[in-house]
């Protein structure tokens, strides 16, 4: 055995598999993975293979991605059995399945099915490397492509289209894949002016990432909960396709709203700080799998620190995207599948990059991009996307043509998997499984809030608050500056009129709430209020006088409790009694929104007076 086999696995396949193996009649199902963003697709109908003890599901990497980081820890999550690539190529399968066209695959020993990874067949792509595709005269090669300039270019006429045109469906003339699972009869159309010689293998299947976000719809409540969406707020999806022309990259081609190709992203995202308030809206971001595994999920989170300091959440790339995605009431996207499925949904969409040149003219998407709302970068943001918001009407277009059979794709994929195996389907019901509710993620902000407030009677204030604007929002009201502890400019912190941190309310590193909250009073004399927020609902407060309450959110207040130590603080700074607070408790309006607070009087702390006056100090960025 060479060094190269010496890498083989020997169970369940091999060549003495039988000796180790405890199920030997297995048929052998291979998934074969390009990169992370097929796999994705591979991930969907996985679970079409549950309980059938006559099939052994196995991996393999073809290797022949850009973008190969990421790979080997997903395969290793599946917990399959996970072949070399050669070996793959040498072991004899029942049916292989793919979502691209990268790797040998015509050396595959056995049935292959190939399926989209995103919404169809859509983009223009230069034509596949033969040394990838074939590396020895006995394997089928692609056709070659007689304009090698086109060949080289990622756009243009002349470019073909990827997982339509011959360079990627044909070898030697001959189809490549057994069966090609399209979602929507348009697709083939394209593929009978394109290939007609792959048409026999084209296969209606549906689309089983969109059943699947079909089938969660009616949690989007919970998984707006989730990310940290409040009563009374709006979540902006941002969504990037990867490609210097996305929405993430630098610039390349024509833009949208008159983007022109300029690199958009780090203009918008301070604005959208400066001018979306912070309770009124939650900003994620969810980014193309090839942007994260190929520029590193580090660099990432390094290039956007700052949103995110100032409360930008970044979506899981392979797990919790269709979650956010139902849960959006807005996606600022580009030409990419999601943000195609947004409009599926029915969510108003403003494109932000949209390069239709790299799109084939006669898809679907590409009549989308072309007539779809474009972000005017100039233009104030929060007028764009609340009127937006509010005059959207879906278009049928979308949701048509993403599946011709919604709801469908697991019973038509698995008959045709089994069917190419030659095996009978399992006894049970075709099902995919059903999109899980994410992990909590609230909305942490550390970077330093501008608070406009108005004291009103009741007690009711009125907050607005603006994560680390770039400029002084315009508005009426009093001004003050909360600062999170863990700011990461502790500069800030000898400005703060309010100081606040989160955290649990035994946690030993920090001793009790009212004894941290006197200790940052005692760190920072400018401050005038201490707020220690225990959870979701609830924070400990203690004033300069020495006062320590407990502010608990009432019967639907869910804004974030840091809110509720600034009205606080404004109530009090206006001269307002600590008694009125106790005996009524505090309304704090944020947007169109009312939260009621329980206020409570701790022990060791007065009922009466309030915070020494003296006016707001400029905010300082």
């Amino acid at each position: 055995m060479d060094e190269e086999q010496d890498q083989w696995i020997r169970v369940p396949v091999g060549d003495d598999a039988a000796r180790w193996a405890t199920r030997v009649r297995c048929r052998r199902v291979l998934f074969v993975v390009h990169n992370v963003t097929s796999a994705t697709r591979l991930l969907d109908v996985l679970p079409l293979f549950d309980d059938d003890l006559g099939v052994q599901l196995l991996a393999t990497c073809t290797g022949s991605s850009a973008f190969r980081s990421g790979v080997a820890d997903l395969l290793a999550e599946t917990g399959l059995p996970v072949l070399p690539w050669e070996q793959a190529l040498a072991t004899p399968v029942d049916l292989a399945i793919s979502a691209s066209f990268g790797g040998e695959l015509g050396a595959i020993q056995g049935p292959l099915v190939v399926l989209s990874h995103g919404i169809g067949y859509t983009k223009r792509l230069a034509a596949p490397s033969t040394e990838h595709r074939a590396p020895s005269t006995e394997h089928r090669a692609p056709s070659t492509v007689a304009d090698a300039d086109a060949a080289a270019s990622p756009q243009g006429a002349s470019t073909p289209v990827f997982g339509l045109a011959p360079d990627w469906l044909l070898a030697d003339g001959v189809p490549l894949a057994d069966a090609l699972v399209l979602s929507h009869p348009e697709q083939f159309d394209r593929l009978a002016a394109a290939c007609p010689e792959a048409l026999p293998t084209a296969v209606l299947a549906g689309d089983p990432c969109f059943d699947r976000m079909l089938a969660a719809r009616p949690y989007r409540d919970r998984f707006r909960r989730a990310l940290g969406v409040g009563r009374g707020q709006r979540l902006v999806l941002l969504n990037s396709t990867w490609s210097p022309q996305s929405l993430l990259g630098d610039g390349s081609g024509e833009g949208a709203g008159g983007g022109g190709g300029d690199d958009v992203l780090p203009a918008l995202l301070p604005r959208l700080a400066s001018e979306l308030p912070a309770d009124e809206y939650r900003v994620a971001a969810v980014l193309h799998p090839n942007v994260w595994h190929g520029h590193g999920p580090g660099q990432i989170r390094a290039w956007l620190d700052r949103a995110r300091r100032a409360g930008l959440a970044l979506i899981d790339p392979l797990e919790d995207w269709r979650q956010a995605l139902l849960a959006a009431d807005v996606v600022i996207g580009d030409h990419g599948s999601v943000t195609y499925y947004a409009a599926a949904l029915g969510t108003p969409v403003l494109l932000g990059a949209a390069p239709v040149d790299s799109l084939d003219p006669d898809a679907p998407i590409a009549e989308f991009i072309r007539t779809a709302p474009g972000l005017d970068v100039r233009a104030p943001l929060r007028g764009q996307v609340d009127a937006l918001i509010e005059s959207h009407i879906p278009q049928p277009g979308p949701m048509r043509f993403t599946s011709s059979v919604p709801g469908e794709a697991a019973v038509r994929l698995r008959r045709a998997f089994y069917g190419l195996m030659a095996a009978p389907e399992p006894p049970g019901p075709a099902l995919l499984l059903p999109l899980p509710v994410p992990d909590p993620e609230p909305a942490l902000r550390t970077a330093p809030l501008y608070v406009l407030t108005r004291v009103l009677a009741g007690p009711k204030v009125v907050v607005t608050r603006y994560a680390d604007p770039a400029r002084e929002p315009a508005g009426a009201g009093e001004v003050h500056l909360a600062v999170h502890e863990d700011t990461r400019d502790p500069g800030q912190l000898g400005l703060a009129d309010v100081v606040f941190r989160n955290g649990a309310p035994d946690d030993p590193r920090f001793g009790p709430p009212g004894r941290w909250a006197a200790e940052v009073l005692d760190q920072h004399p400018h401050s005038a209020l201490a707020a220690y927020v225990t959870g979701p609902s609830s924070c400990v407060v203690r004033t300069r006088d020495g006062a320590v309450l407990r502010l608990a959110a009432g019967a639907e207040a869910d804004a974030d409790p840091a809110v509720y130590a600034s009205a606080v603080h404004a109530w009090l700074a206006a001269g307002r009694t600590l008694a009125a607070l106790v005996e009524d408790g505090l309304t704090v309006r944020t947007g169109s929104t009312d939260h009621h607070v329980v206020v409570a009087a701790e022990a060791d702390g007065p009922t009466a007076g309030g915070t020494r006056q003296r006016p707001p100090l400029p905010y300082s960025s």
